[in-house]
């Protein structure tokens, strides 16, 4: 029988979807899955980008610019400067999502056995990116005692070697919801300058930022043009995950000539999603105020219920739309497939994301899970109920 690769033998499975085979079963057997596992949100997306393909005329789909439709890509830009980040449309390419996004950056600013540095715990896709590029990941431990804050500096530098291509952030976190501060950037882009490094910033969230909080993005940064590639998306910003429509930012022109090359390999991102994207940027302000308004009243009330659990430590979130909690236990992987397979509260139980799989360092995060707070609070309320009882049972067995 033919083997399969050792790259693909290495390719970690999502943490955040290993668990859908028992979740079905669960709904199989009557029981309602509340999802806290995945940041699929449950805010409406905006009518202007949906009635902008139902009315587009088209006679023929055909293939859109490799690159991304120029118009889309002009409206990006005014985009961007309205949030400060002054670049043209080409300095843009457009993606199929964000995660293409990110897989052509690591292709292009890397070779086989490169080093890129990533706090952890990161979003676990990042993982799968690195290991389909044949790059190394060189995780630095952010701490839930410091509700997942930047690493010192001077721990960034320990880890760089000759390998050392780039150090990759998302800003603001998945899975830790921590919104770095101006003072964060500046220290990381300090970094990138000293030691000729390139800075990744995953901005997917920016639009989610808490309390009085500012994103501050990788590109108002000065003097960080050569150094500085943004991955961007529309998923979550305006609630269109389907779209899978992102892009690539970078001021380095020789970034962009080689992300187009991939780009080609791949053809042209959809066409029916750019035009949605495209009507989607004239969404009023007033909708994000609203979405913001509610993802915190949800935050609030997660974080707020979480605490009354004994034993459960948790992360506030400053933005995006995760929590990061520490339980009572020794594995939430354990944990996490009790819930679906053993527990039930009137009809009703609880899917979280375990979060070992979003660090690259083992044995660590196995007591810890990550929840999306993508529903409506009371949801949330019950959610949170039904950890709380199941806790107890579990650590009686």
């Amino acid at each position: 029988m033919p083997k399969i690769s050792a790259k693909g033998l290495r390719m970690p499975a999502s943490p955040i979807r290993k668990l859908v085979p028992f979740a079905e079963q669960a709904k199989k057997r009557g029981v309602n899955v509340i999802h806290l596992n995945i940041g699929q949100p449950d805010i409406k997306t905006p009518e202007i980008a949906l009635n902008a393909v139902k009315n587009a005329k088209i006679e023929v789909l055909a293939y859109s610019m490799t690159e991304g439709s120029e118009n889309y890509r002009k409206k990006l830009a005014r985009y961007y400067a309205k949030n400060q980040i002054h670049v043209t449309a080409d300095d843009i390419i457009v993606t199929t999502g964000g995660s293409e996004a990110l897989s052509f950056a690591m292709g292009t600013i890397m070779d086989n056995g490169d080093e890129i540095i990533i706090p952890e715990p990161f979003y676990a896709n990042y993982n799968g990116f690195a290991t389909a590029m044949g790059i190394k990941v060189v995780p630095i431990v952010s701490m839930i005692e410091e509700n997942f804050a930047l690493p010192p500096i001077s721990e960034f530098e320990k880890l760089i070697s000759e390998r050392t291509k780039a150090i990759l952030v998302c800003n603001p976190g998945n899975p830790t919801g921590y919104l770095y501060s101006k003072e964060e950037i500046a220290q990381l882009a300090q970094l990138a300058r000293k030691h000729d490094l390139f800075l990744v910033a995953d901005e997917v969230y920016r639009e989610f930022a808490y309390d009085g909080r500012e994103h501050y993005s990788i590109l108002q940064e000065p003097n960080l043009e050569n150094h500085a590639i943004i991955v961007d998306s529309v998923s979550k910003r305006y609630s269109m995950c389907g779209a899978r429509v992102g892009c690539l930012v970078s001021k380095n022109r020789q970034i962009i000539k080689t992300v187009l090359k991939f780009a080609q390999a791949r053809l042209s991102p959809p066409t029916l999603a750019q035009i949605a994207s495209e009507a989607a940027l004239e969404t009023p302000q007033s909708y994000f105020q609203e979405v913001i308004d509610e993802y915190v009243a949800r935050r609030n009330i997660l974080v707020s219920e979480l605490k009354k659990i004994e034993g459960v430590k948790v992360a506030v979130p400053q933005g995006a739309f995760y929590c990061m909690a520490e339980l009572p236990v020794e594995s939430a992987d354990d944990f996490a497939q009790w819930l679906l397979e053993n527990y039930e509260m009137n009809g009703e139980t609880v899917m979280v994301a375990p979060a070992a799989g979003f660090y690259a360092t083992k044995g660590l995060g196995n007591n810890q899970i990550r929840i999306a707070y993508v529903l409506e609070k009371e949801s949330l309320i019950r959610a949170v109920n039904i950890l709380a009882s199941a806790l107890k049972t579990y650590k009686q067995q």
